[in-house]
């Protein structure tokens, strides 16, 4: 009898060893709403079993596909004498390293020792393997660029809350349109291999060919993801208004055309709901299953934020794009933006007051905002329809007055923005006047923003 191939000894009980030229478009589907009163408990648990409860077989699978790699680099390569000589450990690497398509080729070795496997569609299977490359793949990209590595983790019970359909063979949609007698949401059928058939809430026409189908679930929720390419879509008619914006925290956004848009701090209005649920939650014994009802509820607190924060930004994201034909943005860091301070001493090495209450209390507004998101949403769109984005430096947009250049030094409480020149206007509104200035400069000189243009 041959011997099992490696990756097979990690499941049997071994030793321990996405706009281009033809877009695609994500559309999300309701597989069923709250308390899964359309499902059968039978497709509850093999929707359970092939998610996150424990043991899950597809994250099991994943964790054994990641522990089989790092012993291969470990056993074969990390011993040798000659290690530390790069192009020595490259050879080592490409000898002996087990990659994606190993791993793929070991499948139906797997499915004859693991029956419980064939339960699981091969095209599932073989998707669980390419995620695991695809983090390899991010983990080298972000080690050859200098930043933080993030080497693939194991996945606990709660952190794999999803499996891919990457083709169309496993799964069937009843019907991808509305009949045009109905409006809003309507029910149609969606039938998955060794699952059954369970209820999808449509609540918007797909359009253009279904390529990949992600099923999801968020707390309580599932969700159907249909990736979808489409033709190149028709650009909007050309507008001749541009707009620079800053953002920012008083308000979301304030436009050089001196309007705002309100921030509508979803966190902070259920800030003392979800405070309750936490500290429940930190009351609940662990493993408990009233400890587990509370983590549903935190969940749907969270949940709620999210969508309500995601719903905002793209109908705010939509009227910009359509609005407006040149868009600017600050090019802002977020990441360092809501970094802590720095501790603070005095010439005794005691600790002083260095304002870390003030800034957490930012941080959280700014977190709230989610900027990066919008940013991002009216990127995507105006990609859509043909408009151009931008993104220029920052530096001094708040201090620099917009009708005459000149630097004006203004502290964080000054709210108004007043120069010698005669410019009396809001201070968001004199930065976002600055911001569209430097970005006609950026299309003047004919310079093109790496990521930002449409």
């Amino acid at each position: 009898m041959n011997p099992s191939p490696p990756y097979l000894g990690y499941l049997v009980g071994a030793p321990s060893w996405a706009a281009c030229r033809l877009a695609k478009q994500n559309i999300t589907a309701i597989a069923w709403p709250n308390k899964n009163r359309f499902v059968t408990a039978y497709q509850q648990r093999m929707m359970r079993d092939r998610n996150a409860s424990c043991p899950s077989l597809k994250r099991v699978f994943d964790n054994a596909g990641l522990q089989e790699r790092r012993d291969a680099y470990e056993m074969a390569v990390r011993p040798h004498p000659n290690y530390y000589h790069e192009e020595t450990r490259k050879q080592l690497s490409r000898e002996h390293a087990v990659g994606y398509y190993e791993q793929k080729r070991e499948l139906v070795d797997i499915k004859e020792l693991r029956p419980e496997y064939q339960e699981i569609a091969s095209h599932v299977l073989q998707d669980v393997i390419l995620r695991l490359k695809r983090a390899y793949d991010d983990f080298f990209r972000r080690v050859q660029n200098g930043e933080p590595p993030g080497y693939p983790r194991f996945q606990g019970r709660n952190r794999y809350d999803s499996f891919c359909y990457p083709d169309g063979a496993g799964w069937k949609l009843e019907a991808k349109e509305r009949p045009a007698e109905k409006k809003g949401i309507v029910r149609v059928n969606l039938r998955l291999t060794k699952i059954g058939t369970v209820k999808l809430h449509l609540h918007r026409n797909i359009q253009g060919t279904i390529k990949t189908l992600t099923i999801k679930r968020e707390g309580e929720h599932w969700y159907a993801i249909c990736t979808c390419e489409i033709g190149q879509p028709d650009p909007f008619p050309t507008s001749y208004e541009d707009v620079g914006i800053d953002l920012g925290v008083t308000h979301f956004a304030a436009l050089s055309n001196g309007t705002f848009i309100d921030h509508p701090r979803y966190l902070r209005h259920a800030e003392n709901k979800l405070a309750k649920a936490q500290q429940a939650l930190s009351r609940k014994q662990r493993g408990s299953h009233k400890r587990k009802q509370v983590v549903q509820r935190v969940a749907k607190c969270h949940h709620k934020i999210a969508k309500q924060r995601k719903d905002f930004q793209h109908k705010a994201s939509h009227k910009l794009v359509n609005q407006y034909q040149i868009i600017v943005f600050e090019d802002l860091q977020v990441k360092n933006l809501t970094k802590a301070p720095a501790p603070k001493q005095d010439e005794n090495g005691n600790y002083v007051p260095n304002g870390a209450a003030a800034k957490a209390g930012v941080n959280k507004s700014i977190l709230d905002a989610g900027w990066s998101t919008f940013t991002q949403m009216v990127s995507v769109n105006a990609a859509w329809a043909g408009r151009t984005v931008i993104f220029v430096d920052p530096s001094k947009t708040s201090q620099m007055c917009p009708n005459c250049q000149t630097i004006r030094k203004k502290t964080l409480d000054e709210r108004w923005h007043s120069c010698e020149c005669g410019c009396e206007l809001d201070r968001d509104t004199a930065s976002a006047k600055v911001i569209l200035d430097l970005g006609h400069q950026h299309l003047s000189v004919g310079t093109r923003p790496t990521s930002a243009t449409a």
